[in-house]
């Protein structure tokens, strides 16, 4: 058992850096090629599908690199394909050196493209949109398929065409998968980014309240925001970032008659 341990560790470690490590012994290079071959390209696959922009922004070269120190130096702690993105994501910003190569943008757009990937592949379902009589009562929750994301650098702008080099205003987003499967964006400002952040926390304040509370924050009378506030909500029902909760009979619109 010694003995086939020690040549499955030689192994590993071959395919990990095939530049930097010794073959195992008594393999023929045909044999070795084919396993380093299915190795990393069923690896590189799976990081170029997940992250496409950011391959975009990379020639061959630095991108291979990238690739490949990655599989000689992070550990993975699961053993899906489907999770290697996650892996590629946490190994950029837990161990990951920024090169020459490296965009300054680059942990954020990962970031960001994982969003999309986790929230295309989630198991929850998307509740049907919910047409509500009173939203101003209505007691809301931010959907499970929904992420308020703030960001440095504008990530869902950036491509071969667009890299900015600094950093500029901050970038609020809530990427959500609707009601059709399809994994979508908008760009909020801070305030509705803030009152998205309520919603996902609230358990038992009705959408006024909540107003309220941001119109508190902002330094403004309720009145002020209440109209745009309860309109932004009823967007965001109609879109299925947001569903209703704790709601009564009274609250939902009855709907349309006919066929």
């Amino acid at each position: 058992m010694s003995a086939l341990h020690d040549s499955q560790m030689s192994m590993a470690r071959y395919l990990r850096d095939p530049q930097g490590q010794p073959p195992p012994a008594g393999i023929e290079e045909r044999r070795l090629k084919i396993y380093r071959e299915l190795v990393y390209n069923n690896i590189e696959g799976f990081i170029s599908g997940g992250f496409p922009v950011l391959r975009s922004l990379y020639d061959d070269d630095n991108w291979h690199q990238l690739v490949r120190t990655f599989i000689d130096q992070h550990r993975c702690h699961t053993p899906y394909f489907l999770e290697i993105s996650q892996e590629f994501l946490r190994f950029l910003m837990e161990d990951y050196q920024l090169a020459p190569a490296d965009p300054p943008f680059m942990l954020e757009l990962a970031h960001y493209e994982w969003v999309e990937l986790a929230l295309d592949v989630a198991q929850e379902e998307v509740p049907p949109p919910q047409p509500v009589a009173d939203i101003a009562s209505a007691i809301l929750r931010l959907s499970p398929l929904a992420w308020v994301l703030s960001y440095r650098f504008p990530v869902h702008q950036v491509g071969p065409g667009f890299q900015p080099a600094e950093a500029a205003e901050p970038t609020y987003l809530v990427v959500y998968r609707d009601s059709a499967d399809q994994v979508q964006f908008i760009q909020l400002n801070a305030a509705t980014a803030r009152l998205l952040e309520l919603v996902r926390d609230n358990e038992t304040g009705s959408a006024a309240e909540l107003l309220a509370a941001l119109a508190g924050e902002l330094g403004m009378e309720k009145a002020a925001i209440l109209d745009f506030g309860l309109g932004q909500l009823g967007d965001f029902l109609e879109k299925t970032v947001v569903q209703l909760t704790l709601v009564s009979s009274a609250d939902v619109a009855p709907a349309p008659a006919g066929g």
